[in-house]
């Protein structure tokens, strides 16, 4: 395929569009952060990913398609960061916020619903950070980067799950 400015521009063009819509998407439609993708997000993920390829490069298979494609997605997350970074009130309507999911023992059922997790992921998570029971936990966040903290003993046991994984790393208060 002959390849000139005006088709690498929009190649580009195509793939901002598509990153934008796919995170506004993600984003309404109620995300789970990476930490607690299951089986059925991961493939999720992929079918998207799979379906919106043509959408950014159309028939264009060739290197300089899939190059310019890719620049236009480096371009747009670059930006994108640098907007999180430099407005946080964006990058809390983009992101979210920390949500707290249990408080003193108490599951904060609201929140739990508005996060996606069943009651039954919300045991499995205090239990893979060493506590027995929902109501031994003094404190549970989902973070905005999709990690749960889990704080028992009074708040002077802390964890933080990063994956489902990896082991939860401890700190002592």
């Amino acid at each position: 395929m002959d390849f000139d400015a005006l088709s690498i521009f929009i190649v580009i063009g195509k793939s901002i569009a598509v990153y934008v819509f796919i995170v506004l998407a993600i984003r309404l439609f109620g995300k789970k952060e990476l930490a607690q993708l299951s089986v059925m997000d991961l493939v999720f993920i992929l079918l998207i990913s799979n379906s919106v390829q043509n959408a950014m490069v159309g028939a264009d298979n060739s290197l300089i398609g899939g190059l310019a494609a890719a620049t236009g997605l480096f371009l747009i997350n670059y930006l994108f960061k640098w907007v999180l970074q430099s407005f946080p009130s964006v990058g809390h309507a983009i992101q979210g916020r920390a949500m707290m999911l249990i408080y003193r023992g108490n599951v904060l059922e609201e929140n739990l619903n508005k996060s996606m997790l069943t009651n039954d992921e919300l045991h499995a998570v205090v239990r893979e950070h060493g506590v027995e029971k929902i109501e031994e936990v003094d404190l549970a966040v989902l973070e905005v980067d999709g990690s749960i903290s889990v704080m028992s003993k009074e708040y002077a046991h802390r964890t933080i799950r990063k994956r489902k994984a990896h082991k939860a790393v401890t700190k002592s208060n």
